[in-house]
């Protein structure tokens, strides 16, 4: 018998996870799995997991700052960067790389699915990625320094040092998953109504 390679979600659908459809992506779903899968193994300081939904908004927020006027679906692109995780959960760096490339190419079916259902192009233009990476790293440095327990030197070689400008009265919050859930899903409909 072979092993299962799907997911019954919340909604009720089925989600193959060797062959996604975009049709079987719906967005609470991804809310909700993002809002409850915890960034760095769970390794960070606060009453509440620094969940991927909460970093997905904090990116989003940071590539909009750093790219004034883009448009809204690179927006929108920039707050689903994470969203096969909803899925597949948040690997740290170094276990994606202990797994190896099947790990990347999970994440790349998933993800071009995701783009379908959303109305965006199934690879994403490499400016936009790259800008997109570089939001991600801006965030992953805050995290670190703020709530995860590196020294900003440390951060600084992972990283690169974020301008001052870029981060200036960006939070880290910690909150409770429904919360995140709710936030992430409106910024999800609020974004899409700007792409119409």
């Amino acid at each position: 018998m072979a092993a299962r390679a799907w997911q019954r979600m919340l909604s009720g659908r089925r989600l193959d996870l060797l062959d996604p459809t975009p049709m079987d992506i719906e967005v609470e779903d991804i809310a909700h799995g993002l809002a409850f899968v915890a960034r760095w193994n769970g390794q960070t300081r606060g009453d509440w997991p620094y969940s991927v939904a909460e970093h997905s908004l904090l990116v989003e927020e940071i590539f909009a700052r750093s790219n004034p006027g883009i448009a809204a679906k690179w927006r929108l692109a920039a707050l689903l960067h994470d969203a096969p995780e909803y899925v597949i959960g948040d690997m740290i760096s170094p276990v994606k790389a202990a797994v190896g490339p099947g790990y990347g190419a999970l994440d790349e079916r998933l993800a071009a699915a995701v783009h379908l259902r959303f109305g965006l192009p199934m690879v994403l233009p490499a400016p936009i990625k790259k800008a997109i990476k570089a939001a991600d790293k801006v965030s992953a440095w805050l995290e670190a320094v703020r709530i995860a327990g590196f020294q900003e030197a440390e951060a600084d070689k992972l990283f690169g040092r974020p301008q001052p400008a870029v981060i200036h009265r960006l939070e880290i919050r910690l909150r409770p998953p429904a919360e995140v859930r709710a936030d992430y899903a409106a910024s999800v409909a609020r974004l899409l109504a700007a792409c119409d």
